[in-house]
């Protein structure tokens, strides 16, 4: 006997009022120590859940740890010479689009911006933040008063590195007692076997995996993967940012009802 499922998506509808607004936050170019690159955001880390959020009905902030002009990872941009990010279509598209370039030439910063203005937080991924969002106290506050507020609070790939130090007001560690994910040690040494030398200057998950009282779990290299432990999301790398988003989505709605 067949067994029958059935799955209903949220699709917004052309000009219908938003639901309500999701701030996403990323990283201002910096320069990697390790290796000398320019760095920043990784694209499909922005583009994926912004489609994903938009097509649901929200609108959609985005600010920076330091705020004014953003730059994409270069291996992350789908017109790029290394072609690594060729395939990425989603991404492809937004960088059609002016008011999405005019977006990524002038941000806010993170601190001006009120969290009771927003429905949830999203963390976007890259190499940036390994340098731009770990002991950011600003960036910790701010993504701790989502997640004590019961709003949605996810992080995806390298930005998940926030966690590694984020405390809630009480003192603790926000990952005690919490199942979550990030770039994985095999998806670390895969890149770094790739491009022949340490791309970081630590890995997430040999730093999580020294947290007493948290669970550090990964899947498959480079395979979609999110998890949601309350209110608390995180996606493992690029290719988990929708499905961390979709997570966002079906809680807001749950919010909702």
């Amino acid at each position: 006997m067949n067994q029958v499922q059935e799955k209903q998506s949220y699709v917004h509808f052309h000009g219908a009022p938003p639901k309500g607004k999701i701030l996403m936050v990323a990283s201002s170019p910096a320069v990697s120590k390790q290796t000398g690159w320019p760095i920043g955001f990784w694209a499909a880390e922005l583009t994926h859940p912004l489609r994903v959020f938009q097509e649901a009905g929200y609108e959609v902030e985005l600010v920076s740890t330091e705020g004014g002009k953003m730059e994409m990872d270069g291996y992350s941009n789908p017109t790029g010479p290394s072609g690594y990010s060729a395939h990425d279509v989603i991404s492809l598209g937004y960088l059609q689009k002016p008011e999405f370039n005019t977006i990524l030439e002038n941000t806010k910063k993170l601190t001006e911006v009120n969290p009771t203005d927003y429905a949830a937080i999203f963390l976007v991924g890259g190499q940036g933040p390994m340098y731009t969002f770990r002991g950011n106290k600003d960036l910790e506050k701010l993504f701790v008063a989502f997640y004590e507020g019961g709003k949605p609070s996810a992080a995806v790939c390298h930005s998940t590195t926030l966690l590694l130090e984020a405390k809630k007001s009480n003192g603790e560690l926000l990952i005690k007692g919490k199942t979550w994910t990030g770039f994985a040690d095999a998806e670390e040494e895969f890149v770094d076997q790739a491009v022949g030398m340490k791309i970081q200057p630590y890995r997430i998950e040999n730093e999580a995996k020294k947290i007493s009282g948290t669970h550090f779990k990964v899947a498959s290299p480079f395979a979609s993967y999110a998890i949601k432990d309350g209110n608390l999301i995180t996606g493992q790398q690029q290719n988990s940012g929708s499905a961390a988003a979709e997570m966002v989505v079906e809680m807001l709605n749950d919010l909702s009802n």
